[in-house]
């Protein structure tokens, strides 16, 4: 869980574009995001497992 204040500065508009970071909106993670989905891999991985996520699914062969 990042903390409050990260989360908060991230979601401020950047003086410069290149200031911008991305972060996932349940946890606030930076680290391993996932762009398609707006969330950090540890949040992905818990929702596909659950099934939340549409056309994602455990792959296995």
């Amino acid at each position: 869980m990042a903390k409050t204040s990260t989360v908060a500065r991230s979601k401020k508009t950047p003086k410069f574009s290149t200031r911008a970071t991305n972060r996932c909106f349940r946890c606030g993670r930076g680290h391993a995001y996932i762009r398609d989905f707006g969330l950090c891999r540890i949040c992905f991985r818990e929702l596909a497992n659950e099934g939340m996520i549409p056309g994602i699914r455990k792959s296995s062969w």
